[in-house]
């Protein structure tokens, strides 16, 4: 069972100690890349890694220039083993509870890389613990676990960057934006956010625990339910059709689908894109259609053997001033934003349209792309970019890129698709009460019990 500590108790004593010992003697110009300035043995920061799969992998490489990771905390000791000796030569402590590293005073910096439904726990007493956090997105399964967040962040004032990296690849989504801040779109009317829709698969059976893997505290939070996986013709197990490690994206349960899987990458740009140019207001409501490969219930999976998130879903957010958000599991994966004055086009390889074409002969003012990346230090590879953005931000005790706040604010629109997806009918929101207007089922799915044992620990 998790370990109980008093984490607001613990941070009250703490946060005077803590908030000194981050004022290192490194200091950065805001002209320069992290990567321009000296690294000597003792600039290097410690870092603790909670969740040592694929992306607390690949993550922990994009930053290696600046971080040791000295600590490893992971339910699967297989997973604990081997991320050990390709990032740390076995030199780091391994530890099944995470709540371990958050114990050490000497690891001021924490990655949290687990799967969704154990972002919020960590994060919130990581924060209380002191630390700064570089999270990966999405934050929560829930509007209420955001509303926690913000809450603890603004108490704390811990920096916490989430991994939403597409903010930091400067030739395509932050150049995007820095169109739309200058005004060559005019006001934006309506934006297209094509993010794909889950896998579907056929009833997977009970499987043996493997060797290994502490099941119910990967469970954590969740509901208690067996191991399910589908061996391969050679009866070995495969990734793919399981409901454990990164298969746990098509299950309501630990995640949201597409929607809070690409959805928090695409939807975030489009979010950045309506605030730069000038929307304060949040959605008033959400319709749409969606198909999921089981059938639901009041809003719950009645097949449980099998993946359940959203295959196929179109909906329509809609804003104050008669602007429109459109999110959607077919077309081209990226973004489409549309003003009065023209219109682009932004994925992970393009940034194209009229406007576009226009800087040849008309280019953006200077530093236009630094002033919407809020002045702050540039690399040219978005993940090492954005691992630079928050650690340059750890040491000055800057907001990063990726705030929660700003994260939670497009967040809260792709849990409410979800809602929406789930009960299969239109939702209207009351952005500033953070309240779905009247219906008491679909506000009942702004929170989640917590399984007894894993609780957050405040």
């Amino acid at each position: 069972m998790q370990k109980k500590t008093n984490h607001r108790r613990d941070f009250l004593k703490k946060s005077a100690a803590a908030g000194a010992s981050l004022s290192l003697p490194c200091v950065y110009s805001q002209t320069n890349t992290l990567a321009a300035v000296t690294q000597e043995k003792n600039d290097r920061i410690p870092i603790g890694l909670i969740g040592a799969g694929g992306m607390g992998n690949g993550n922990m490489r994009a930053a290696k220039a600046w971080v040791d990771v000295v600590a490893i905390a992971d339910v699967d000791q297989s997973r604990r083993d081997s991320t050990n000796q390709s990032l740390s030569q076995g030199k780091a402590d391994t530890y099944k509870d995470y709540q371990k590293i958050l114990d050490r005073d000497d690891i001021k910096v924490v990655h949290i890389a687990t799967p969704d439904h154990w972002h919020t726990k960590p994060l919130i007493e990581a924060m209380y613990a002191g630390k700064d956090i570089y999270c990966e997105k999405p934050l929560t399964l829930t509007i209420d676990e955001g509303k926690l967040i913000r809450k603890v962040q603004k108490e704390t004032g811990r920096i916490v960057q989430v991994g939403t990296q597409q903010r930091s690849t400067f030739n395509l989504f932050t150049k995007a934006i820095a169109i739309v801040a200058d005004g060559r779109l005019g006001k934006i009317k309506r934006l297209e956010c094509c993010i794909g829709g889950a896998p579907q698969c056929d009833a997977i059976p009970s499987a043996e625990i493997p060797a290994g893997l502490d099941w119910d505290r990967w469970l954590g939070p969740a509901p208690q339910v067996g191991y399910l996986n589908r061996p391969d013709a050679s009866g070995k197990k495969r990734r793919g059709n399981t409901n454990c490690h990164y298969e746990f994206r098509w299950w309501y349960e630990y995640s949201g689908g597409k929607l809070t899987d690409w959805g928090a990458h695409h939807v975030d740009i489009a979010n950045w894109a309506l605030k730069s140019n000038g929307q304060t207001a949040g959605p008033i409501s959400i319709s749409g259609e969606s198909k999921h490969p089981v059938e639901f219930k009041d809003g719950f999976p009645v097949q449980r053997d099998r993946y359940n998130t959203a295959s196929n879903f179109s909906f329509s957010v809609k804003y104050p001033g008669d602007v429109e958000m459109i999110i959607k599991s077919d077309g081209r994966n990226g973004v489409l934003i549309e003003g009065e004055k023209g219109r682009i086009f932004v994925s992970r390889g393009k940034l194209d349209g009229a406007p576009v074409k226009a800087l040849d002969q008309n280019p953006l003012p200077e530093n236009a792309i630094q002033n919407v990346y809020k002045g702050l230090p540039m690399e040219q590879n978005e993940r090492r970019a954005h691992w630079a953005n928050f650690l340059y931000c750890h040491r000055e005790q800057k907001e990063p890129i990726s705030d929660v706040h700003s994260h939670m604010e497009m967040l809260n629109v792709c849990h409410l698709a979800g809602i929406s997806a789930r009960l299969g009918r239109s939702l209207k929101w009351d952005d500033q009460n953070e309240q779905i207007v009247g219906d008491e089922l679909a506000n009942s799915f702004l929170a989640r019990p917590y399984r007894k044992g894993f609780e957050i620990n405040m």
